[in-house]
C-alpha cells in the first residue's frame, strides 16, 4: 500500500472513532442515572442535604429541577406566589409548619420579611433560607411575643436571619436544635436586657430531669452571627455552655458553641 493509501486508511479510522464517540455521547448509556424513573431519582435526591447538594441538582436540567423541587422533598414558603393551590407552597411559615410532616424540609423564599411570632414546632423539621446569604431571608418577631420560633422537637435552622425586639429569637424547650450559618439579632433599645438571641429551658423541671436527659436535649450553634441582647444565650434549665469558639470578622462576631448536659 502506498503512502496515500495509508493516510486515507488513518483518516477513515479517525472518522469512525469520532462517529462512535458521537453515538455514545448521544445514547442514553452516556448518563445511566437518567434511565431511572422519576420515583427512583426522587428517592435518591431525598438523601442529599437540602443545601447545597439538593439545591445544586435542581440546576442540572429541567427534569432534575422538577424532581429536586418536588413537594415530596420539601415545602416552600413564598409570599409572592399568587396561586396558593400549587402543592407544597404556603404564604407564611406558620401554615407551612402546620402542614409539614415529621422530617420535612421547609425552604423559605429570600426577599422581604417573613413574620414569625410564637410559632411552636413540635415535630422534627428543617427550616432553610432560600437566599445565597442568611441576610436575604429574614424572620421578624413582633414586639410583645415571647419568641419567633419555639422548638419542642429535634430541628435544624440554616441560612436564616431571625430578629426580635423584645423576648428571644429562638426558644428551645426540648429536642436537639441545630443552628448553622444563621444571623440572630436582638434590636437595640433601653430594654435590651430583657431580650436574648437564644434561650433554652430544656431540663428545667427537676421532676422529669432524668427523662429529659435520656431524650438528648441539646443546642448546637455553628458559624452564626449573634448581635444585641443581654447575652448570646440564656439557660434556665439543666443545659450548660460547652466548646465555645468566637471568630471576629470585621464588624461581626461568629459563634460556635454547644448547650448540653454536664
Amino acid at each position: 500500500m502506498d503512502s496515500m493509501g495509508v493516510v486515507t486508511a488513518i483518516e477513515d479510522g479517525q472518522r469512525g472513532k469520532w462517529k462512535l464517540r458521537k453515538r455514545r455521547k448521544n445514547s442514553s448509556c452516556y448518563a445511566p442515572i437518567n434511565n431511572l424513573d422519576d420515583g427512583c431519582l426522587m428517592h435518591i435526591f431525598s438523601f442529599l442535604s437540602p443545601i447545597p447538594d439538593r439545591y445544586n441538582t435542581a440546576l442540572v436540567c429541567h427534569r432534575w429541577n422538577y424532581l429536586a423541587c418536588h413537594p415530596r422533598l420539601w415545602l416552600r414558603v413564598d409570599r409572592s406566589v399568587n396561586d396558593l393551590s400549587e402543592p407544597g407552597v404556603f404564604p407564611n411559615i406558620e401554615t407551612a409548619v402546620s402542614a409539614a410532616r415529621p422530617g420535612d424540609t421547609i425552604l423559605i423564599a429570600a426577599g422581604g420579611t417573613h413574620l414569625a411570632s410564637n410559632i411552636q414546632i413540635k415535630k422534627p423539621l428543617c427550616l432553610i433560607g432560600g437566599g445565597e446569604l442568611p441576610d436575604e431571608t429574614i424572620l421578624a418577631c413582633s414586639r410583645g411575643s415571647d419568641s419567633a420560633l419555639e422548638f419542642l422537637s429535634t430541628c435544624k435552622l440554616a441560612n436564616l436571619t431571625v430578629t426580635a425586639e423584645l423576648g428571644c429569637c429562638l426558644l428551645h424547650r426540648s429536642g436537639r436544635l441545630t443552628i448553622e450559618g444563621c444571623v440572630l439579632q436582638c434590636e437595640s433599645n433601653p430594654l435590651d436586657y430583657l431580650s436574648c438571641p437564644i434561650m433554652s429551658t430544656a431540663g428545667g423541671s427537676k421532676l422529669f430531669s432524668s427523662t429529659l436527659k435520656g431524650n438528648g436535649d441539646s443546642v448546637s450553634v455553628s458559624q452564626t452571627r449573634i448581635e444585641g441582647g443581654a447575652k448570646a444565650v440564656l439557660t434556665s434549665g439543666d443545659l450548660s455552655l460547652h466548646r465555645v469558639r468566637v471568630i471576629y470578622a470585621r464588624t461581626s462576631l461568629y459563634f460556635w458553641f454547644d448547650l448540653d448536659y454536664q
